[in-house]
């Protein structure tokens, strides 16, 4: 039997192996201590302070003199203006914050004896169990999306034996009052940042079955109880404006049912999402150990196929607590961050990061909780047109390398190699096609038809020539990389960064095909079809690589964590094996320089080179960069460590193993295109390909026996044979194109291959 389930024999020793619970608002982080247990909590609305508007004036009136500056390579004079016209003003966003510790105490004298702690991922509840002078207790979590609750329940093998203290506090002092307003409930609430900052508010409800339940102090305490519910709410003024009103209704609702009925709510509501897909792969190692116990064998050499599939999983599990429709969407860390100063700020880093997050959703048959994402781009909006407008003198909208809850766009920090980006919302606004792509919506396109179009018209004035007819950006640079000029001297701005190009290369192309699926705007789709010829294309380097800059540059870290260039390679499509064959090679010569030089040191990175390593169909390299994700970037519960602990990485590599076994890009469905050597049988269920297709396949000895295609609509799925495998049946009229099969489909009828 497959186990799906994250567990130890130990407590967690500090927040980086506690367990994740969360409903895509409230989260929790949950440390399984038999005695004290520590529950540290986040809100996903809980940031610094109130919007800044931090467009920088100076920008404008020096913006034709950097680019003359950089066109004479007098660098470092450029990024001097850069740094000081250019930044925000002032420099930083807000920041994401925790919302304080919940504590259950057992309060009375005894022998302890620890069991085991666990998260079960096919039910989203968190599990500790130990034992208290002979007595066996055990304590689940759960974070319900249904009842907009966290929700503890603690139970003894023997009556009148739950005797706790429950208490909250945290944040540094950072909050107003917890003390228990009667015998049962406790508000606890405060406020963050400025005068027009976020307030916030938890209420917390003691439910005792037999015994006693009263105040003491600033907690609630139970007597000799058979049982324990605690029901925790939370709210902020961002999305309410009596916020602790609405955080007690919570609470005071949830309570009308049992611990049971939310539990059987809260399953049933999660595993309408989880049970959606699947991967097993055969011939595992011991799934009955603890998970360290795993990750320690696979550090060791060891292969745990098992272990990938519940990386996979967590992955999902992660998603689906992580991002909920409503909610905001998933920044660095989630909605699982401790500190009130958290690394980089725990913000929405629109570099990669925020967009790997989203990875895969539609891989996994999640596109509902891509919505997040989605509304997060239109709070960006009006801020980055006034950006465009009042730093660029453009149209549009634009988004720089970071953004916060406000939707702020103005550049963040003053770091010359990440600050002065200008692509965010233009790779933001390709997750709106990705989703049409996966779900052929023309409502959904309708509805940010719009939004794409105004992303693209920013670059429509933004965009220069570069002396030589090619539209490039400017300024701009290649994140977060330092380039060497053939001079010797140093440099991060820059004019037409490759990423650019192609990111904005996707961009216009979504415009330009949207607007024909819906019939409008043809005369800007030609614009923008015009302009397009004119960027610059992926272009092989010296070193046999893709370039990172327009001009051949070296890098001043031939290791760096960015592969940049790649963008056309993965998330796009511009590259590939079977279409671009010279610039797939120059891909793997660049993944290889970087690797050969340190890269792939951050979780992140690793996960990226991941998915780049299935696109170039290469499985030998997929085993062995899952197996180093684990062994250096994977903390004992599976967090992604970039370090500190970073949730992209999660996601990324959850996209690589789903992308290892089935891509469709460029019109086209591969099956186990980048299959592991160690994964010689298995199945998989339930991955969507673009197009609108759900797919499930099963393998033996690396090569496919079974395949079913469910579309959504009419039409011609193609799919490429995989080699030496001719089918041996076909439940659905088709006709072989070459190394294809081409099947006529019809809406929500599944057709099969069986492969000899």
């Amino acid at each position: 039997m497959v186990n799906k389930k994250i567990w130890f024999k130990t407590p967690a020793d500090d927040w980086n192996v506690a367990l994740p619970v969360g409903n895509g608002r409230i989260g929790g982080m949950c440390f399984g201590k038999p005695v004290c247990e520590i529950i540290q909590l986040n809100e996903d609305s809980i940031w610094s302070g109130g919007y800044r508007r931090r467009n920088n004036a100076s920008a404008l009136p020096n913006l034709e003199k950097v680019r003359q500056l950089l066109r004479e390579e007098k660098i470092a004079e450029a990024e001097k203006i850069v740094t000081e016209a250019f930044c925000g003003t002032p420099e930083s966003q807000r920041h994401y914050m925790p919302l304080g510790d919940l504590t259950i105490y057992h309060y009375k004298e005894g022998t302890c004896e620890y069991i085991s702690r666990s998260l079960d991922l096919e039910n989203a509840v968190c599990e500790t169990r130990y034992t208290i002078n002979g007595t066996n207790f055990t304590r689940r979590v759960i974070c319900s999306e249904p009842a907009q609750v966290m929700a503890i329940c603690i139970e003894a093998d023997k009556p009148a034996s739950v005797s706790v203290k429950v208490g909250i506090g945290g944040r540094d002092d950072y909050f107003d009052d917890n003390t228990p307003i009667n015998d049962t409930d406790i508000l606890y609430y405060g406020g963050s940042g400025s005068e027009d900052g976020i307030c916030f508010a938890a209420y917390i409800r003691v439910i005792g079955e037999g015994g006693t339940v009263l105040r003491w102090g600033s907690s609630i305490v139970t007597e000799c109880c058979d049982r324990v519910t605690i029901i925790l709410g939370a709210q902020t003024s961002f999305r309410v404006t009596d916020y602790k009103k609405a955080a007690e209704l919570d609470v005071l609702t949830a309570a009308e049912k049992t611990f049971d009925e939310l539990l059987k709510e809260h399953t049933e509501d999660y595993r309408s999402f989880f049970d959606r897909a699947s991967i097993t792969f055969e011939d595992t190692a011991d799934n009955t150990l603890p998970t360290d116990e795993r990750l320690a064998a696979v550090k060791a050499g060891g292969v745990d196929n098992g272990l990938v599939s519940l990386y996979f999983d967590f992955g999902r599990y992660l998603m689906i607590s992580g991002s909920r429709e409503g909610t905001l969407p998933l920044n660095l860390q989630g909605i699982w961050n401790k500190d009130m100063w958290p690394a980089w700020g725990s913000k929405f880093t629109v570099n990669i990061n925020t967009e790997m997050n989203y990875w895969c959703a539609e891989t996994c048959g999640l596109g509902e909780l891509h919505t997040p994402l989605f509304d997060h781009i239109e709070r960006m909006r009006p801020h980055g047109r006034d950006t465009a407008r009042e730093m660029y003198g453009c149209g549009g909208f634009v988004c720089h390398h970071n953004t916060d809850i406000w939707g702020d766009t103005a550049p963040q920090d003053i770091w010359i190699p990440g600050t002065q980006w200008v692509t965010g919302a233009a790779w933001l606004c390709t997750h709106i096609w990705e989703h049409w792509l996966f779900t052929q919506d023309k409502e959904f396109l309708a509805q940010k038809y719009d939004t794409m179009k105004e992303a693209a018209k920013f670059f429509v004035d933004f965009l220069i020539d570069d002396g030589s007819g090619r539209l490039v950006t400017a300024p701009s640079v290649s994140p977060e990389n330092t380039y060497i000029t053939e001079s010797g001297a140093k440099g991060s701005v820059c004019i037409g960064p490759s990423m650019d190009s192609q990111i904005i290369y996707q961009l216009f192309t979504a415009v330009i095909e949207a607007g024909e699926i819906l019939d409008t705007d043809k005369a800007f789709g030609e614009k923008l079809r015009t302009m397009r010829d004119k960027l610059p294309k992926p272009e092989i380097g010296k070193y046999g690589q893709i370039k990172e800059w327009a001009v051949d540059y070296d890098e001043a870290e031939p290791g760096h964590r960015h592969i940049s260039q790649l963008y056309a390679l993965y998330p796009a499509d511009m590259i590939s094996v079977r279409h671009t064959p010279e610039l797939a090679k120059a891909a793997r010569a660049t993944i290889e320089r970087r690797l050969a030089n340190g890269g792939g040191h951050t979780g992140w990175s690793r996960a990226w080179i991941i998915n780049h390593w299935a696109r170039l169909h290469d499985g030998e390299k997929v085993k062995e960069n899952i197996a180093a994700l684990l062994s250096n970037s994977t903390s004992d519960n599976l967090f992604d460590m970039h370090p500190p602990f970073q949730i992209d990485g999660n996601f990324g590599a959850a996209a690589g193993i789903a992308e290892s076994l089935l891509q469709s890009h460029n019109g086209e469905i591969q099956l186990l295109p980048a299959l592991s050597p160690d994964w010689k049988s298995g199945s998989f269920r339930g991955l969507h390909a673009r197009g609108g297709y759900t797919v499930d396949c099963v393998w033996q000895n690396s090569r496919p026996t079974r395949c079913t295609v469910t579309p959504i609509q009419d039409g011609k799925c193609t799919i490429v044979l995989p080699k030496d495998c001719k089918p041996t049946s076909v439940s659905a009229d088709h006709e072989y194109c070459g190394d294809c099969i081409v099947v006529s489909t019809k809406a929500g009828r599944s057709f099969e291959i069986m492969f000899g």
